[in-house]
């Protein structure tokens, strides 16, 4: 039996930082991990999904051909070249990521490939494999799974990981969820060529963001051919027929169906915490997701918990601070309170979004503010490069010129989004992010414009009656905020 410190359960991003962190902090580690290391985001979440999304940007790229001059054949896809190139890319991510031997080097004990874990006392762990290890103190980075809703011919259904082993590029395809994944998972296949039905229970696709996010990705979609049906009230089976797939739903009180060749499920992310034995460490879970208080400790004053196991912000730079977090409280102890507030994020849909902290209506709730947008149609680089859908909106409290939040759909909005980030998590004023020489032409200028914007309209520069206001003034890149 191994006897460490600190024991690490999971070798996704929170838990491979958890265990270098509390290595680096002097205590003897071992990190469990039952299959590759890497987490879902590597092997088959973010990674792969991203590398079908640039595939699917080169497609939708060759369509400005004509436009620009240039002579060429729009690109046929061939789907199992392309899920082909995704397993190479993960390979190649994983390779360079080297980390067994990144984690060996720092002195952590790995158990990779070691099948699943569980409690067996408040301080023994047995793995799937035979090992036995014990620790003082644990950090659960568990992870999550794709979750599958209990409905008849749910198993002709195929979750975002079962996306990797398909054979072909299906004609049809209704995706069920419009959040991020079933989003991304839509438009992919849509800009491929399938046609493509979202199928989402809120009253909007992306509820989670602000609502002109929803609202611009919505907009976008219905001009590409993509059918969004909100508002379902429930799924009512799938009916696999000689030609495909039936997928029964209900809306206003109504049954419906659509026929596709492949159905998708992309209806949340439950966590792992269930197969842990958990009551055995007297930690409490529910619904798959470990309890913890703001200092990331659970119920059991020996263990910590962090990344998507927790529940809390299910993403990889979450995952990652988390897993430093924890380790930290683990070994030094203390008090100290973490909460997600600065955290940029986004979708890799066509076009693309990106947000970073409260929606208009949430900080609405409790500020004074402006909430000041700017089209992409404004800049210069979105009618260079045939862009110019889109637009950038921040959120700023009266009072203070804090920005609280920024939220932008299009072009390299998930880069873009950054900038705004950034100037957050500084404490910059809406003022000073206008006062930033952005380069030109550039997407980013975009949050340069909308501070700017911001600046007119909490009434920080002196303007002539003659000017005129400011929602009738278009935005131009290299202009400047004024005295």
């Amino acid at each position: 039996m191994t006897d460490v410190g600190v024991a690490v359960i999971g070798g996704g991003p929170a838990g491979v930082t958890a265990a270098l962190r509390a290595r680096e902090l002097g205590e003897s580690v071992a990190l469990v991990e039952r299959g590759n290391l890497g987490g879902t985001c590597t092997n088959d979440g973010c990674v792969p999904t991203r590398v079908l999304a640039h595939a699917a940007r080169l497609v939708r790229d060759a369509g400005q051909y004509a436009e620009y001059g240039l002579e060429g054949r729009p690109p046929a896809v061939d789907f199992a070249r392309v899920l082909n190139r995704t397993q190479r890319i993960v390979y190649e991510v994983q390779e360079k990521k080297q980390l067994k031997s990144q984690l060996e080097a720092a002195g952590v004990h790995v158990f990779d490939s070691a099948g699943d874990a569980r409690f067996v006392d408040t301080n023994a762990l047995a793995l799937g494999d035979g090992t036995s290890l014990r620790a003082e103190k644990f950090v659960l980075c568990a992870g999550g799974h794709a979750r599958r809703l209990p409905f008849p011919g749910v198993e002709h259904a195929l979750t975002h990981s079962d996306v990797w082993k398909m054979k072909e590029l299906p004609g049809s395809v209704a995706v069920i969820g419009g959040a991020a994944t079933g989003c991304q998972l839509a438009s992919v296949f849509a800009t491929f060529g399938s046609h493509v039905t979202l199928l989402e229970v809120a009253p909007r696709i992306l509820p989670g963001e602000d609502g002109v996010v929803s609202e611009g990705l919505a907009e976008a979609f219905a001009r590409r051919g993509i059918e969004v049906v909100t508002g379902v009230d429930g799924v009512g089976g799938i009916e696999k027929q000689s030609n495909g797939l039936r997928l029964l739903y209900s809306r206003d009180g109504g049954d419906l169906a659509v026929e596709a060749d492949t159905v998708v499920m992309a209806v949340g992310w439950p966590g792992n915490a269930d197969g842990l034995n958990l009551a055995a460490a007297g930690v409490e879970a529910e619904r798959g997701y470990v309890e913890v208080d703001d200092s990331l400790r659970t119920s059991a004053p020996h263990v910590f918990a962090a990344g998507d196991v927790t529940g809390r912000m299910m993403l990889v730079q979450s995952a990652t601070y988390e897993g430093a977090f924890a380790a930290e409280r683990a070994v030094l102890g203390g008090g100290r309170e973490y909460r997600h507030e600065i955290v940029p994020h986004g979708g890799f849909t066509d076009p693309e979004y990106g947000s970073v902290g409260l929606t208009e209506e949430q900080a609405g709730a409790e500020h004074d503010c402006v909430a000041s947008i700017v089209s992409y149609a404004d800049l210069d680089r979105g009618v260079i490069d045939g862009r110019p859908d889109g637009f950038c909106k921040l959120v700023v409290e009266r009072e203070s010129r804090r920005i609280l939040g920024a939220h932008i759909v299009g072009e390299q909005a998930v880069e873009v989004v950054q900038i705004a980030a950034t100037a957050m998590s500084a404490g910059m004023k809406v003022e000073q992010l206008a006062d930033v020489e952005l380069a030109y032409p550039t997407f980013t200028a975009v949050v340069g414009l909308a501070a700017r914007r911001a600046v007119r309209d909490i009434g920080l520069v002196a303007t002539s009656s003659e000017y005129g206001a400011p929602e009738r003034t278009r935005a131009v890149d290299w202009e400047h905020r004024g005295g």
